[in-house]
């Protein structure tokens, strides 16, 4: 009979583990940031979160997310700017050659499109050792030469969010129009945002600006900078964000070495 119930217990196992391994990741940062407020006790004091994530600006759009558990993330990924070790995993979006390499190093075990194939969107949600990566698409104009009969390509860029030690950080990848609601939605709270600031080849200061004083993270790292005066940012994203300029181009940051005020930091070491 013990054998009978072990043997009936083995397939239902065998049965279950393929289901269990379809269903869907669960996002911390969507989690809480769809929870109901909850009222915390003065004298209550959650435990520190000491893991610290290094981030590195290497150039353009590209950053390099340093994990507790030893992954290295880079972003935006085409290769011409590199900093140190291969990344472990890389996002890419489509809108130009800086943005993507159709042929990385084949040494790099994980590379995820923002782009989807035959037109439907590119679906990442992914636990890669201590992180856990999605992304919510939005569309992109078309490149000069691409005569295709459109002006924007459906779900052609993605926002990567990567989940690690706490953190909820978010690359807003080359960004070409305004986000609605349910892009808001789709994509949490965020604690850090990379965003381009360029002012022309994504989209306006001013459109970038409403974003980034929606999203309210407590960092904003300045991406696809070119020569757009810091100050036209920072004076239309208001007095409510400080601004940090360090002269590295890395720093590291836990869950309770968040800055009090939203904070942005210019690294100017590249």
């Amino acid at each position: 009979m013990r054998r009978l119930v072990s043997a009936a217990l083995a397939l239902f196992g065998a049965f279950l583990t393929p289901a269990l391994a379809q269903q869907p990741q669960r996002s911390e940062c969507l989690a809480m940031a769809n929870a109901a407020p909850r009222a915390t006790p003065v004298a209550f004091r959650p435990a520190a979160g000491t893991a610290e994530v290094e981030i590195t600006y290497a150039g353009h759009s590209t950053y390099f997310l340093d994990t507790p558990g030893g992954l290295r993330i880079a972003t935006d990924y085409s290769g011409a700017y590199q900093v140190g070790r291969l990344p472990d995993v890389v996002t890419m979006n489509r809108a130009h050659s800086t943005h993507y390499s159709l042929f990385p190093d084949r040494r790099i075990p994980h590379v995820l499109h923002g782009w989807g194939e035959d037109g439907k969107p590119a679906i990442v949600s992914e636990r890669l050792s201590d992180t856990f990566i999605r992304n919510v698409t939005t569309d992109i104009r078309r490149y000069f030469g691409d005569d295709a009969g459109t002006d924007m390509i459906r779900d052609g860029n993605s926002i990567f969010i990567f989940e690690v030690a706490g953190l909820c950080i978010g690359h807003l990848g080359n960004l070409h129009h305004k986000l609605d609601d349910s892009h808001f939605a789709q994509i949490g709270r965020l604690d850090i945002v990379m965003v381009p600031i360029d002012g022309t080849y994504t989209m306006s200061l001013d459109g970038i600006s409403d974003i980034t004083k929606r999203l309210r993270a407590s960092v904003v790292l300045p991406m696809h900078r070119f020569a757009t005066p810091l100050d036209d940012f920072m004076h239309r994203i208001g007095q409510q964000f400080e601004i940090d300029r360090r002269s590295g181009r890395s720093f590291r940051m836990s869950r309770d070495a968040l800055p009090p005020k939203p904070t942005v930091i210019i690294l100017d070491g590249v």
